[in-house]
């Protein structure tokens, strides 16, 4: 029981950086009225990754050195594709598609990503098809359609307008699923051969980097953030990043992968629930169904098979 209270407790503090990332970007949390600009997408997405990284660099290499975090070349060129085409990519467009859209929207298809991945993992023929995975690619993708709107847009004006379909909301979304699927495939075979901890400063610090060349350390200081502004973004990064993830290696000492993964789809339930506690997302009964759906196609597709041996369609969580 202790490895599913560390595990629920990570999905909670997922669930409330969403929260916040869309009530900071809402104006529904006002930080800071001296700032000459509100918090971007782009500057939330790094200084999440870059507070991370400089909180847990030194943590990593005190007491070992570098030989603590060393990696081969070939391994640190693929850590370095994943923090960039997985973490910094997936990161920016699962903020944009909250800010865009919704908090329901952006983490229910982003979590789609295990489906990309079985898609994935049976084209590429390390897997077979199986009716049990079509009909899971089949819920999940009704599961889409109902929780976006597309169905019964029309039923309800008021309900409506609280969970529209932004086009480019959902198009950020999409791609942050993509990433999240591209970064589980690509950082499968690292993760079998060096610990979390390793795999993470280094794909961190590649998300770090590419950001100081999309947004510059001088863009980011001509936008004047406020001390209060600068405070929350720390904060933002202890919760949404270091907290989650060290509670989430934690569990993974009591309980084994494959079950954590699934315990772990409470974070869009938590993140879903707070919304609509706190930023008053309301939800139509058909787009409730939509969100389960997608959960029980992703719980479909991490069980094992009877009499085959599965290939892993999900390392762990990466908000």
């Amino acid at each position: 029981m202790r490895g599913y209270f560390f595990i629920a407790t990570s999905a909670l503090l997922w669930g409330v950086s969403a929260v916040l990332g869309r009530a900071v970007f809402t104006g529904e949390l006002p930080i800071s009225g001296q700032a000459l600009h509100p918090i971007d997408p782009i500057i939330l997405s790094q200084t999440r990754t870059s507070f991370a990284l400089l909180v847990l660099l030194p943590i990593l290499v005190g007491r070992r050195g570098w030989q603590r975090i060393k990696l081969p070349t070939a391994d640190l060129v693929q850590c370095v594709l994943l923090g960039v085409l997985g973490v910094a990519a997936s990161n920016y467009f699962y903020y944009v598609a909250i800010q865009r859209s919704s908090v329901a929207i952006a983490i229910i298809v982003q979590y789609t990503a295990p489906i990309w991945v079985l898609l994935y993992v049976v084209v590429s023929g390390q897997q077979k098809a199986s009716l049990r995975k079509v009909a899971a690619v089949l819920v999940a993708v009704t599961g889409i359609v109902l929780t976006i709107g597309i169905v019964g847009a029309t039923a309800g004006a008021k309900a409506g307008a609280a969970l529209h379909l932004d086009s480019w909301g959902f198009f950020a979304a999409l791609l942050a699923s993509f990433s999240f699927a591209f970064y589980n495939v690509g950082a499968h075979s690292v993760l079998a051969r060096y610990d979390r901890w390793r795999v993470l400063v280094w794909t961190l610090g590649s998300a770090a980097a590419v950001w100081l060349v999309v947004n510059p350390p001088w863009k980011v200081i001509a936008t004047h953030y406020a001390p209060a502004q600068w405070g929350f973004l720390f904060v933002f990064s202890a919760i949404s990043v270091l907290a989650p993830f060290s509670l989430y290696f934690l569990a993974l000492q009591y309980i084994e992968p494959t079950r954590a993964i699934i315990a772990s789809c409470l974070e869009p339930v938590f993140s879903i629930l707070l919304a609509s506690a706190v930023l008053g997302e309301v939800l139509r009964p058909i787009q409730m169904l939509g969100i389960v759906l997608v959960l029980a196609a992703i719980v479909i597709v991490q069980m094992p098979g009877r009499g085959e041996r599965e290939v892993s369609v999900v390392v762990e969580p990466m908000e």
